[in-house]
């Protein structure tokens, strides 16, 4: 872009409601500078996640998204400028940059990526959804060989790598996701052991003959019903990993959270845990590690669902909302 302007995305009013298109609209910046500290950034793409929407209703691990400002959410992003020390033009980082061409930042902000091919992988299986899976399932869920893992969300960007490693662990690995064919491909192209369709039915029933032996661990990210057929299947001690609760999200969530939970949290000895990838900082070199070797080696698969303009962004957010995506969602620039 040489005409100066920088294309935004800004949300102008929050919903009570499902997130529709009329919550967005595009304008046009200057194309801003960077001050003492700061670095001037490219936005190469943008990540999309259910936790954009959390974001709406209030301060969550970050401070909420205020009406008419510029969505936030991470991105990859291309250094053009930089008055921070140890960014230089050309540095590929991963940062909060909002749904913007041109990003302000301070340095301290960012993270400095390495130079992968492609660099999609940044934002997917090397980015947070990969973190996000490693840990949740490694570190709170701590699987081991033989024990039955169910994750929710399975066909999306975090639980279709949490399948994956649950598998090169040597557990029984069972998938819950929308539809049929996103099922299908969990088995047949993931190697999941099986999948539960929760569109087709009750899933307490599906589960059961999924997961005859109960189960061990169940990485959440959905919350409400589900969760709640997980709960009462878990076996002794065993460990549930609370990642996210996209049901919750979007439109009114259900009138009742999960019933029946904490007499069966103490009969069962359950442990039931929230983590935000950053608790994981100082051990991300392992686990770049680890999955860059699954992923060189052909045992872990990435798949990723490639958006292209900063126009579409708001359709691609609802669409991920609604479950379109298979893999991680992104939109290119």
């Amino acid at each position: 872009m040489t005409d100066g302007t920088n294309r935004q995305i800004l949300l102008v009013e929050k919903p009570t409601g499902k997130l529709g298109p009329e919550h967005f609209k595009v304008s046009e910046a200057a194309i801003p500078e960077a001050g003492d500290g700061e670095v001037l950034l490219r936005v190469r793409y943008i990540s999309l996640d259910a936790a954009n929407r959390a974001w709406m209703h209030g301060a969550t691990y970050r401070s909420a998204v205020e009406a008419n400002s510029v969505m936030a959410g991470g991105g990859i992003a291309e250094v053009i400028s930089s008055n921070a020390l140890g960014f230089t033009p050309g540095d590929i980082v991963f940062g909060d940059t909002g749904w913007q061409d041109y990003a302000v930042v301070r340095g301290k902000h960012l993270t400095k990526m390495p130079k992968v091919e492609p660099m999609t992988y940044l934002l997917s299986v090397y980015g947070i959804a990969g973190l996000t899976a490693y840990f949740g399932l490694l570190n709170v869920g701590r699987p081991k060989e033989g024990e039955t893992v169910v994750v929710s969300a399975a066909a999306g960007s975090v639980g279709s790598i949490v399948g994956q490693i649950a598998k090169l662990k040597g557990c029984h690995v069972v998938g819950i996701a929308g539809g049929a064919d996103k099922c299908q491909w969990l088995t047949s192209e993931l190697g999941f052991d099986a999948a539960v369709d929760y569109k087709a039915g009750p899933v307490f029933k599906q589960l059961k003959a999924a997961a005859p032996k109960g189960i061990d661990v169940y990485f959440d990210n959905v919350g409400g019903d589900i969760l709640e057929a997980c709960i009462a299947q878990m076996n002794l001690f065993g460990r549930i990993s609370c990642c996210g609760a996209i049901s919750q999200y979007d439109g009114t969530p259900s009138a009742h959270g999960p019933r029946g939970v904490p007499g069966t949290i103490v009969v069962k000895r359950l442990t039931m845990q929230g983590f935000i990838v950053m608790d994981y900082d100082e051990q991300r070199s392992q686990a770049l590690a680890d999955l860059q070797s699954w992923v060189g080696s052909g045992k872990l698969k990435v798949q990723e669902d490639i958006i292209s303009g900063l126009e579409n962004t708001p359709q691609a957010l609802i669409g991920l909302l609604a479950g379109e995506n298979r893999g991680k969602r992104m939109v290119k620039l």
